[in-house]
């Protein structure tokens, strides 16, 4: 599985993306920020040969958006969580697959002091909410969960470089990371933080970059994107790695692809 913001996939396609896809070895790929409708990308990264593909673009052209690319015809689609004010966003897409549910995600950002701060809470209210009742049904049906994306949400130190400059922005704030570990509390989300688990004691590894300065050359960067398994299946995690681009020219998006090895 690997999951990545690709920050437009117009662009990221005469940047790199389809020769990345061309070479991947996942069984399922989840974009997000995709700011595309389906008949305006390139059949090589809206319909490419081998995969079966679902789009959720926004309803707002040229924002947001979200997709899954899965080898194998997924069983049922859900575009949405049952948000009257999310489900036409393009922020959430899930597809039911042998055993397992897998979704990509999109979170608002948010803005400290603006609107953008106040959908990002409401959002993460009522997804939340969602998550739990996902995981319950899953587990009726025998079912894991796999939930990944764009979590615009760094929960530790250890996911930024520079979190004392950062812990009145968005992204970093004291009531963002506390509703993050309601997420992976097991009395309440009941989820596991995937890569975090294989990896307890890194900083990092970090998968957004700013275009500005030099954050990417010095790897002043956050982890904000995330897998997000239910336990069962987060047992069966066994390598997780950050495809950093080699150099700052090779980059297709400001964001990396985050891959997780299952052992299925």
């Amino acid at each position: 599985m690997t999951s990545v913001n690709v920050n437009g996939l117009r662009a990221a396609a005469k940047k790199g993306f389809v020769e990345w896809l061309a070479g991947t070895d996942a069984d399922v790929v989840c974009l997000q920020e995709v700011r595309a409708e389906p008949h305006q990308l390139p059949d090589e990264a809206g319909r490419p040969d081998g995969w079966h593909v679902v789009h959720a673009p926004a309803a707002a052209k040229g924002r947001a958006g979200v997709s899954l690319y899965t080898r194998r015809e997924p069983d049922r689609v859900r575009v949405g969580f049952g948000s009257a004010e999310f489900d036409g966003s393009g922020r959430y897409v899930e597809a039911e697959l042998p055993g397992v549910t897998v979704a990509s995600l999109y979170l608002p950002s948010g803005e400290v002091g603006t609107e953008r701060q106040d959908e990002k809470v409401r959002f993460m209210g009522e997804f939340l909410a969602h998550l739990k009742e996902l995981r319950e049904r899953a587990a009726a049906d025998g079912r894991e969960v796999l939930v990944c994306g764009d979590w615009n949400i760094a929960h530790r130190q250890a996911d930024l470089r520079n979190w004392r400059g950062n812990t009145k922005n968005s992204g970093f704030l004291p009531e963002e990371r506390d509703w993050l570990s309601r997420v992976f509390a097991a009395e309440e989300g009941g989820y596991v933080d995937v890569v975090r688990a294989l990896h307890p004691d890194t900083e990092g590894p970090y998968t957004w970059w700013s275009y500005r300065g030099r954050a990417f050359d010095n790897d002043s960067g956050w982890r904000i994107d995330l897998a997000v398994a239910t336990p069962g299946l987060a047992r069966r995690a066994v390598k997780a790695v950050v495809e950093r681009a080699a150099s700052h020219e090779e980059r297709w998006s400001d964001h990396a692809p985050v891959t997780v090895v299952f052992d299925m």
